[in-house]
């Protein structure tokens, strides 16, 4: 029942909606655990906020994330950590995990930590990326996949990615770059 904005729920001008009490009372502050955070627009924000908001549970999750189970950990300057677990779902036609779930994963761990280093309203694409898959990624077990920025210019930014698992062994490794869209 605790929504934001009056009975009208719009935004303001600055686009946040501000919460004015319960229908039943409206002089009632909110129950905590219904409280919503206010809209967050994306275009407005840095690569980095907009990590950081993701990983805080403050933004809705991309539909990737839900193809291929990933949830981002940690993101700072150039940085990223997610988890990732491969299912059933996932399966080739040889029984094992199909390929293009570590090169997803990889391929979003890099990315992502290339939004880290954007300015609010700049975007970026893959243009590039290798993986070398080390081993074979196994079944209903989280993996930690990390993306580092490795060098950054006016136009381009290349990562590398890692997926491994708690025992830092191997599963795969990639580099990529990344065109600025402006």
């Amino acid at each position: 029942w605790a929504t934001w904005g009056t009975s009208d729920p719009t935004p303001n001008r600055s686009g946040a909606m501000r919460w004015t009490g319960s229908p039943a009372n409206p002089r009632l502050p909110p129950q905590p655990d219904r409280l919503k955070e206010p809209a967050m627009n994306p275009k407005e924000m840095t690569g980095l906020q907009i990590m950081q908001a993701a990983a805080a549970g403050h933004l809705p999750i991309a539909p990737i994330a839900k193809t291929i189970p990933m949830q981002v950990k940690l993101a700072e300057e150039g940085r990223v950590v997610f988890e990732a677990t491969a299912d059933e779902s996932h399966t080739n036609p040889l029984g094992g995990v199909h390929g293009g779930f570590a090169a997803t994963v990889m391929d979003s761990v890099t990315g992502c930590s290339a939004h880290t280093t954007l300015g609010a309203g700049e975007g970026y694409g893959t243009i590039e990326l290798n993986v070398k898959m080390c081993k074979p990624v196994p079944f209903n077990k989280t993996l930690i996949a990390e993306g580092k920025v490795i060098n950054k210019t006016r136009r381009l930014i290349i990562s590398e990615g890692y997926l491994r698992d708690e025992n830092s062994s191997l599963y795969a490794y990639a580099t990529a770059t990344n065109m600025i869209l402006s």
